[in-house]
C-alpha cells in the first residue's frame, strides 16, 4: 500500500508539472521501465535534435561463461530514411530453423565445424555449410580460424534482442 502511494503521488507531481504538457510520453512505473525512462530523459535532454531512439541493450553470459555487454542506438529519423529491404538478407539468414540452432550452438560453445557436423539437427556436412555461408554472408558469424566459427560479439545482443522481441 505504501508503494502504490508513493506511486500515486509521482504521478499527481508529474501530472502537474509544466514541463508534464510538453512531454506526451505516457507516464511509466520507472522501476519495471528504467531502460526506457532512462532513454526517453536522455531524448528530452535533447529535444531538438532527436525524434525518437530505438535501443538495443544487453548484459549476460554466454553458456560458456563468457561475459557479453553490448549497447546500440539509431535515431528514428535515420530509421525511416533508409530502405528497409536492405536488412532482408540479415532477416532471411535467420528464418530458417536449422540456421537458428546453429547460431545456438555456436554460441553455447560448439565452435568447430567437426564437432557441429556431429549434431544430427544441424543436417548433412553439406547443408551444414550452406548454413555457415548463409549466416557468414549476413554477418550473424565470422570465421574464427579454419574450420571455426563464432557470433561477433556486436552480434551477440541483436541477435538475442530479435528472439526476445520474436517471442510471444
Amino acid at each position: 500500500l505504501e508503494a502504490l502511494s508513493e506511486r500515486m503521488a509521482r504521478l499527481e507531481a508529474m501530472a502537474e508539472s509544466p514541463d508534464r504538457a510538453r512531454d506526451s510520453s505516457p507516464i511509466l512505473d520507472e522501476e519495471q521501465f528504467w531502460a526506457l525512462t532512462g532513454l526517453q530523459s536522455q531524448l528530452n535532454d535533447h529535444p531538438s535534435t532527436v525524434e525518437g531512439a530505438v535501443m538495443l541493450v544487453g548484459s549476460l553470459k554466454l553458456p560458456d561463461g563468457t561475459p557479453v555487454a553490448w549497447q546500440q542506438a539509431a535515431g528514428t529519423a535515420g530509421i525511416w530514411e533508409t530502405e528497409w529491404s536492405d536488412q532482408a538478407a540479415a532477416f532471411s539468414a535467420l528464418g530458417h530453423p536449422v540456421r537458428l540452432e546453429l547460431l545456438r550452438h555456436i554460441l553455447s560453445g560448439t565452435h568447430a565445424t567437426a564437432d557441429l557436423a556431429e549434431v544430427a539437427s544441424l543436417g548433412t556436412t553439406g547443408q551444414l555449410h550452406h548454413h555457415l555461408r548463409q549466416l557468414v554472408a549476413a554477418g550473424w558469424v565470422k570465421q574464427s580460424g579454419r574450420g571455426n566459427y563464432e557470433v561477433p560479439a556486436a552480434r551477440i545482443v541483436p541477435l538475442l534482442a530479435c528472439l526476445v522481441g520474436a517471442g510471444r
